[in-house]
C-alpha cells in the first residue's frame, strides 16, 4: 500500500479463465481487504460476522494491513447506528468504551453558525439525535412555527427533552441499563486509533487472517478486473472479490482501475483541517456529551470530548485562507500549547465504487467533511449492503450496478444535507456569502428551501434508503439557524394549539425530571470504566 504500487495488465486464454472461475465456485468465495484502520477492520468484522465465515470452510476474509500507515483520524465522533453495529458485532459496550476512550454523545452543538459573534452576542443551536416528540402523528413543529419568536423556546428544547439534558451534561442512560439501550437515542466519540484495534481483535475473533504487508503491484487480467495482488511481504495474493480500503491512497479502485472521482468542491469548499489533542482544563471538569462545530471565518473547528483529553480540530478552504492562519485560529481556540498535524483532502466520491471484481469502502469510496460524523455511517451503509447483496454464486460483479445506485445517491444526498448548514448563514465573510450564492446551491436543495418558506419538512420528502438523514434532522438545523416557515395564513389548519401547549409543557417537565434522574456525564464515563455497567453509587 506505500507509493511504489503499480497495477499491470496479464492476458489470459478464455477456456482457463473459465475453468479457473468454475473452479473458484467449487472451492467457495474468498475476500482479500486492503488496508486496515476503521473501514479496513469494521468491513472484515461485519461481513465475518453476516456470512459466518467460521462456520463456512468455503468462506474466507483475509486483511492485508501495512504497519506503517495509521488511521487518518479527521474525526473522532459517530451516529447513533454505531451502536447496532458493534451490537451485531457482539462486542461489548463497557469494554468498547474503555478500550477506545469513548464517551456518549447525544448530537452536535453548533456556536456561531447563524451569525458571527457581535458584541457578546453568541448564536447557538443544538441537533439532538432523538426525533420530535409527537402525539398521534400530529407534528409539533407547526404549532412552535405558530409560537410567538420573541418568547419561544429554542427548536430543539421545545420538541426534545434531549438538548437540556445534553446541555446540563448529563449522560444519555443509567449505568444499570442494558448495552446499547437507554432512555435517550444517543452515539460516541472515541479514539480512532483505538477503535481499529477493538475492531481487528474482534475480526480475528470471527475467523478473518490477518497479513502485514504492503501492496506493491495490482495485476489486471484481459478483461480489465483484477487478477491478483502482488505483496513484497507474502507474494502473489488472490481473491474472488477485492475490497479497497486503502484510505486517500485507493490502491485498487483508485491507482489500479482509474475509477473517477467526483469532487463536491463546488458546493462544500472545504479542503483542509489542522487537528490536535486538548488537555482538559482540570481533571473534572465536564465532558460534554455533544460535539461542539464553532464556524469561524473561513470553516469551521470540531471540539470532541474524550475520557482523557478533547480532539480538536479546524476545518477550513485554502481558497479563503491559508495554512498558517487556519492553525492560529485552532491555537487561540484551544489556549493551550499543543501539536498539531495537518490533513489535505477533497469532497467527493467515486460514482461507481464497485468496478468488476473489487468495491471501495471507507476514504477510497469517498470523502465529506466530518461535520455531521458520516465518515463511519458510509462505512456501514457500504458493508451492510456487501454483505446483504454478497453473490455466494455466479459473477462478483452482479451487485455492482445496484450498490453504485445506492452508494452515489447517498452521498449526494449528505452533500445536500451539509451545504444546507452553509447556505442559511448570515455572517458577512466571503466564505460564508460565497456559501449562500444560490449558483453554489444544489437544485435539489433549493427546490426544498422554497417548498419548507410554506411548511416544515416532511417526512416525504425523502427516500429513507437512499438517506443518512431523516426530515426532523434538516427541521432542527433549519430552525436552529433561523430559517422562517411562514404558516401564518394557514394557522386555522392546526386547531389543536390547547393540546399542543400541553404537550410542550409535558416535555419541558420530562427534561426537568432527566436532568435530575440521568447521572453526570463524566461520572458515568469513570463508572464504566472501572466496573463496567454496574448498579453501584457513583462516586
Amino acid at each position: 500500500m506505500g507509493a511504489t504500487a503499480r497495477s499491470t495488465r496479464v492476458e489470459s486464454p478464455s477456456p482457463v479463465r473459465e475453468l479457473w472461475y468454475l473452479s473458484r465456485m467449487k472451492r467457495g468465495r474468498s475476500i482479500l481487504i486492503v488496508g486496515g484502520g476503521t473501514a479496513g477492520w469494521l468491513t472484515a468484522a461485519y461481513l465475518a460476522r453476516a456470512l459466518r465465515i467460521s462456520e463456512q470452510a468455503h468462506l474466507s476474509i483475509t486483511v492485508l494491513e501495512s504497519p506503517e500507515i495509521g488511521a487518518i483520524g479527521v474525526g473522532e465522533a459517530t451516529f447513533p447506528t454505531i451502536r447496532n453495529t458493534l451490537q451485531f458485532l457482539g462486542i461489548d459496550e463497557a469494554r468498547f468504551i474503555r478500550q477506545t476512550s469513548a464517551t456518549f454523545k447525544q448530537g452536535i452543538r453548533f456556536v456561531d453558525w447563524g451569525d458571527a459573534p457581535s458584541e457578546g452576542r453568541r448564536h447557538s443551536f443544538f441537533h439532538p439525535f432523538e426525533a420530535p416528540f409527537s402525539t398521534d402523528g400530529v407534528s409539533l413543529a407547526p404549532y412552535w412555527l405558530l409560537q410567538d419568536q420573541a418568547s419561544r423556546a429554542p427548536f430543539a428544547e421545545a420538541v426534545t427533552i434531549q438538548a437540556r439534558v445534553a446541555d446540563a451534561a448529563r449522560a444519555p442512560k443509567r449505568p444499570h441499563e442494558s448495552d446499547f439501550s437507554g432512555p435517550l437515542n444517543y452515539a460516541y466519540h472515541f479514539d480512532a486509533a483505538k477503535l481499529a484495534e477493538v475492531l481487528a481483535e474482534r475480526a480475528r475473533e470471527l475467523g478473518v487472517r490477518h497479513l502485514q504487508g504492503h501492496v506493491g503491484e495490482t495485476v489486471l487480467d484481459e478483461t480489465g478486473a483484477i487478477a491478483r495482488i502482488v505483496s513484497p511481504e507474502h507474494g502473489g495474493l488472490t481473491a474472488d472479490l477485492y475490497i479497497d480500503c486503502s484510505g486517500f491512497r485507493a490502491e485498487l479502485i483508485g491507482k489500479a482501475l482509474s475509477a473517477p472521482f467526483k469532487s463536491a468542491r463546488p458546493v462544500l469548499f472545504a479542503d483542509r483541517a489542522v487537528a490536535c489533542r486538548a488537555p482538559y482544563a482540570r481533571p473534572d471538569a465536564p465532558i460534554q456529551s455533544y460535539t461542539v462545530a464553532t464556524a469561524h471565518e473561513a470553516g469551521w473547528l470540531w471540539d470532541i470530548g474524550l475520557s482523557g483529553a478533547r480532539g480538536v480540530g479546524c476545518v477550513y478552504s485554502s481558497d479563503h485562507i491559508d495554512d498558517d492562519r487556519a492553525e492560529a485560529i485552532l491555537r487561540d481556540y484551544v489556549g493551550a500549547e499543543v501539536e498539531t498535524r495537518r490533513i489535505a483532502f477533497e469532497a467527493g466520491y467515486r460514482e461507481k465504487q464497485w468496478i468488476d471484481n473489487c468495491v471501495a469502502v471507507g476514504l477510497s469510496a469517498g470523502f465529506l467533511e466530518p461535520l455531521e460524523s458520516t465518515g463511519v455511517v458510509l462505512i456501514e451503509a457500504a458493508v451492510a449492503m456487501i454483505a446483504e447483496l454478497f453473490p455466494h454464486t455466479g459473477p462478483v460483479s452482479a451487485p455492482a450496478r445496484r450498490f453504485n445506485e445506492l452508494m452515489a445517491a447517498r452521498y449526494e444526498n449528505i452533500i445536500v444535507f451539509l451545504k444546507l448548514h452553509y447556505a442559511l448563514s448570515r455572517r458577512p465573510e466571503r466564505f460564508w456569502r460565497e456559501n449562500t450564492d444560490p449558483a453554489t446551491i444544489p437544485e435539489r436543495l433549493q427546490d426544498l428551501l422554497e417548498q419548507w418558506r410554506h411548511r416544515p419538512p416532511a417526512r416525504f420528502d425523502f427516500i429513507l434508503d437512499l438517506e443518512t438523514f431523516a426530515f426532523f434532522n434538516y427541521q432542527y438545523i433549519l430552525y436552529g439557524m433561523g430559517f422562517e416557515t411562514d404558516l401564518a395564513d394557514g394557522a386555522d389548519e392546526f386547531p389543536d394549539a390547547a393540546g399542543a401547549a400541553k404537550l410542550f409543557a409535558k416535555i419541558r417537565g420530562f427534561a426537568d425530571r432527566a436532568t435530575q434522574d440521568l447521572p453526570n456525564h463524566r461520572d458515568l464515563i469513570a463508572q464504566i470504566n472501572r466496573f463496567g455497567f454496574e448498579e453501584r453509587v457513583l462516586a
